[in-house]
């Protein structure tokens, strides 16, 4: 089944093509800059093993315009990997925010796509983007089903307990605010790849994704039980550029006391808080340099980021009343050997002792970082998303 996998930006269009079930992408692609000068197209052709990549410069004004780009790709005399669009038999896009209506992948309809929209308040900078995908690919892959897949349904199995806030009973009730959960696509594919791995499907699981976005999830035998992230991306850990859990005094003062308008705290918090805020940097690679080179708030920050993350440790192993493994995922978890030492360092109690050397091994798969004789598996698993969409798309529709 050709399932091509689109994740849509407001300026961006990240891509890929399956034949499901293989797992290999026989394409993928990134395209920046949509609407901007310049726009830019990365396509990476895999053709008997061998990567071949096309670059071009070129102007985007609209999604719909680079996507028929991707299309003339897809469909190249030379390069190409189907012979037309209606080849393409499932479209399935990433949509960031389904609420409490979309706890599963959903095909596309008029009622979903009207869901979506009702939705885009709780997700203003990626639903309407999502939603852009959506209408863009129904024009050009005119004979695919089109299949949305939900960030948040993955965490939809949270009990009442965990997603509720404690605020009156009608701002939930009317208003629907709760937690919701991000990341779920990706916590997902990694705890089933961990329960693979330990041939336990009821593996006791606590999920860790560190990107510029950073999140947590307790995975109870493969159902998401808690989460870091809250009613919006917020919450939780320290992030690349967002702030992670703070008193929520810390608004009123800066409105009441120091005068800030409501804007220039949201900004704040998102944009230039987090690591960003604490260094000046958000990539944890110039942040490494900088520790390196002695900066003492960029150690300092570091430990702050790795302390976060024990914290969420110590709580979801209650919450999961045990632990079988941890699992470090994306950019951050995948590369940074220095914030996996520091965040599972003194957890020999919780049973998690990391092994040093197996820590520093890079691998470009599924490793082991734990100790021979640790009760608790330590893991890193690289993070397919795109995969996961295209997984989730062959099993709705092979029903």
């Amino acid at each position: 089944m050709n399932i091509f996998v689109i994740n849509s930006g407001s300026s961006s269009i990240k891509y890929q093509l399956f034949k499901i079930p293989s797992e290999k992408p026989v394409c993928s692609g990134l395209l920046e800059r949509i609407g901007l000068s310049e726009s830019t197209i990365t396509h990476k052709v895999f053709i008997d093993n061998e990567e071949k990549v096309i670059k071009k410069r070129l102007t985007l004004p609209t999604h719909e315009a680079g996507l028929l780009e991707v299309a003339a790709l897809l469909t190249d005399k030379n390069t190409g990997v189907i012979k037309e669009p209606e080849d393409i038999e499932v479209v399935g896009h990433r949509v960031v925010h389904g609420g409490e209506t979309f706890a599963a992948t959903a095909v596309i309809n008029d009622a979903v796509k009207e869901e979506i929209k009702r939705l885009f308040p709780l997700a203003p900078l990626h639903n309407p983007a999502n939603y852009t995908g959506i209408e863009v690919a129904e024009k050009i892959f005119t004979k695919a089903v089109q299949v949305a897949v939900f960030d948040t349904a993955f965490h939809q199995a949270m009990p009442e307990k965990a997603f509720r806030y404690a605020i009156p009973q009608s701002f939930y009730k009317d208003l629907r605010i709760r937690a919701y959960g991000f990341h779920g696509t990706s916590h997902k594919y990694v705890s089933q790849r961990a329960a693979e791995y330990l041939h336990n499907p009821k593996a006791r699981i606590i999920t860790i994704h560190l990107g510029n976005g950073c999140s947590m999830a307790a995975v109870d035998g493969g159902k998401s039980i808690d989460t870091s992230m809250g009613f919006g991306p917020l919450s939780g850990l320290v992030m690349g550029t967002r702030s992670g859990d703070i008193d929520p005094s810390v608004i009123f003062h800066l409105v009441d006391e120091v005068g800030y308008e409501l804007d220039k705290v949201k900004a704040l918090l998102n944009k230039q808080s987090g690591m960003q805020g604490l260094t000046g940097f958000s990539d944890m690679r110039d942040i490494s340099k900088a520790i390196a080179e002695g900066d003492r708030e960029a150690e300092m920050a570091y430990e702050m980021y790795a302390y976060r993350i024990k914290k969420y440790i110590g709580a979801y192993t209650a919450v999961l009343n045990g632990l079988d493994a941890i699992v470090f995922t994306a950019g951050v978890g995948e590369n940074d050997e220095n914030v996996r030492k520091r965040a599972c360092a003194n957890l020999d109690f919780l049973g998690i002792k990391l092994d040093d050397e197996r820590n520093k091994v890079p691998s470009s798969g599924l490793k082991e970082i734990s100790t021979e004789n640790s009760p608790v598996k330590i893991l890193v698993i690289p993070t397919n998303e795109e995969l996961e969409i295209a997984q989730q798309c062959y099993e709705l529709l092979s029903k």
